[in-house]
């Protein structure tokens, strides 16, 4: 499918076999927020920041207008994508790399082509703002991911305890839908009165392309990542971007062969977080992306937080789910877990792991509410029937190469199942 995309109204650029334009400037193409920030930073953003942000939102749009059921093989899709850039001579010497980083993240092929464009009116705007006297400048060193998942929950309190409050800005963002938006608030209000930080340490972010109809958005990360890497690039410095996830669901090895490739998520998988490390060295960026639990299971990074009453306290204020949306069937009116997804179950199987009483709301645990909730559950029993662990260097591969830390983790994968294992034991 092609796409072309526009980044300001008077852009008139279309080819003939165009069959979607997008227009960012326009809502009712394409809603997003990340302009209503008031950046009070040390300097603007580096434009090649802002280049790769459109791009990433311009793959997520493709990526929910088109329908993996209407590809050849129902899965795997063909773009051709044309996104105008401020840097075009830089993006196109890293076109090759974004493009195999993409194919991976997603399962598709993508052929990218760029074009000149100079920066808009708003961005020229926001470009020279004046700071108001009452305004102050955060010397900011680090950026945090904080999805209202439990693992960035973790992760900002394991920041926020080590006295890091005045030095990590956290980065959200929401797609429309119930819960997620929710759950970043009420946490957010819950860190504030914890432990000190400012509400405009809290950065969340709102992107939509209308009439987004493909709900599998394996390009989701890409985008969320983009944000941070835009606010990272105005601190006039070297900055780590942490992406607090267990190394387990980074792995996502497919339980069954079923799952094989793209039906398993890699949205923080090693392979891809290294292909889109080498993206931002070749654009000169000098920003790093860390993983403080990258060889943690779930498990252990409830057992390991520090921050023990504050996070069992709100614990259960975490959205762990991949589809709290579904509860629209069960005429539900606010986001729940599910109870049966892998995400969800990895949740569980950790709180078991950490001797803590289960508060959630889940749907239907034990698998028992129809045949696709019976399909799942022979899937986790044959996954469990299959796992070897002297086979884990290699399982490991499953779902996208590792060519380093091997061992870490394949011992990473082993103790990973063995707490999954524990807790479907008990329900099975």
């Amino acid at each position: 499918m092609i796409f072309t995309f526009r980044i300001e109204p008077n852009d008139t650029f279309i080819i003939d076999e165009c069959e979607k334009v997008i227009d960012f400037s326009n809502s009712e193409s394409f809603s997003y927020t990340f302009w209503n920030l008031r950046d009070c930073y040390n300097s603007w953003y580096d434009t090649r920041a802002i280049d790769l942000l459109y791009i990433s939102m311009a793959v997520f749009a493709a990526d929910r207008l088109y329908l993996r059921d209407d590809a050849v093989d129902a899965w795997s899709r063909e773009y051709q994508l044309y996104i105008p850039v401020i840097n075009k001579e830089i993006f196109e010497k890293s076109n090759h790399l974004l493009q195999e980083m993409l194919s991976f993240l997603t399962g598709d092929y993508w052929e990218i082509h760029f074009r000149e464009r100079e920066l808009t009116k708003l961005e020229i705007s926001h470009r020279n703002r004046k700071v108001k006297s009452y305004e102050t400048v955060k010397d900011y060193n680090q950026v945090c991911m904080f999805s209202g998942g439990m693992d960035s929950f973790i992760g900002v309190i394991d920041l926020l305890e080590l006295c890091e409050v005045k030095s990590t800005l956290f980065v959200s963002h929401y797609g429309g839908g119930k819960g997620t938006k929710e759950y970043q608030d009420y946490l957010k209000i819950k860190f504030i009165e914890q432990y000190g930080v400012e509400e405009r340490d809290f950065c969340q972010f709102y992107a939509k392309v209308v009439g987004g109809i493909e709900d599998t958005t394996r390009s989701r990360s890409f985008m969320f990542f983009s944000h941070a890497v835009v606010l990272a690039s105005a601190f006039g410095k070297p900055v780590d971007i942490i992406i607090p996830e267990n190394g387990l669901i980074s792995l996502n090895i497919p339980s069954t062969l079923s799952r094989i490739g793209t039906s398993s998520t890699r949205t923080t998988h090693p392979y891809y977080m290294g292909l889109f490390q080498k993206l931002l060295s070749n654009l000169g960026l000098e920003i790093t992306f860390k993983n403080p639990y990258q060889f943690k299971t779930k498990g252990e990074m409830l057992l390991e937080c520090k921050g023990q009453d504050f996070m069992k306290k709100y614990y259960n204020h975490t959205m762990s789910c991949s589809h709290p949306d579904i509860g629209r069937m069960f005429s539900e009116t606010e986001a729940k877990h599910c109870g049966y997804c892998l995400p969800c179950v990895i949740r569980q199987a950790a709180i078991l792991k950490a001797g803590i009483n289960d508060t959630t709301s889940y749907r239907d645990r034990l698998f028992t509410m129809g045949p696709n909730e019976k399909m799942i559950r022979n899937s986790y029993i044959l996954g469990l029937k299959k796992f070897d662990p002297d086979k884990a260097f290699m399982t490991i591969q499953m779902n996208g190469r590792i060519d380093k830390d091997i061992e870490k983790f394949a011992d990473l994968y082993v103790s990973g199942m063995c707490e999954l294992e524990q807790y479907l034991r008990t329900i099975l």
